[in-house]
């Protein structure tokens, strides 16, 4: 019997291992599970890396050494829902060093190329508010930042 749920994979040229250690030690409720590795029979050298089963903020993923066929692009992305600035703040961070590299309204593009829209709790009521007016300032104030910043888009959705 098929086991519920979905596991999203994750393609890289032999990042995979590395890529699942750095995303474990970013997010809550991670940990590294089954490594699986190439044979004689390939196509990757036998011994290296080909799967590493992972789970990140409880979602389970497996990274697979698929080879340069394939590279990560902006029509899939992940959001991380924040409930504060302070966890805005913290996955901006985290995301963004080493390579990666900040885009508009919350979404950025981690090291390995994967994009991530760290959103605040708070954004989706202010955007969703019955008062058109109250979530067009929201709107935006949202188009001229790159980080979400909590404090001034509610200073916006306020008129201020």
């Amino acid at each position: 019997m098929a086991t519920e749920g979905f596991t999203t994979c994750l393609w890289f040229d032999g990042q995979a291992e590395e890529a699942a250690h750095y995303y474990v030690s970013i997010f809550k409720n991670a940990g590294i599970g089954k490594v699986s590795r190439y044979t004689e029979a390939g196509p990757g050298p036998a011994g290296s890396v080909l799967t590493v089963d992972f789970v990140a903020n409880g979602q389970k993923f497996v990274a697979v050494n698929g080879g340069p066929e394939f590279t990560f692009n902006e029509s899939i992305s992940f959001q991380i829902h924040c409930a504060d600035q302070e966890e805005v703040d913290h996955y901006w961070a985290e995301l963004t060093e080493n390579g990666g590299e900040p885009g508009p309204c919350g979404w950025l593009k981690d090291k390995y190329g994967v994009s991530w829209q760290v959103i605040p709790e708070r954004l989706m009521d202010l955007l969703g508010d019955p008062d058109a007016e109250k979530a067009a300032r929201t709107t935006r104030a949202m188009h001229t930042m790159s980080k979400l910043d909590i404090t001034a888009l509610e200073k916006a959705y306020a008129g201020e």
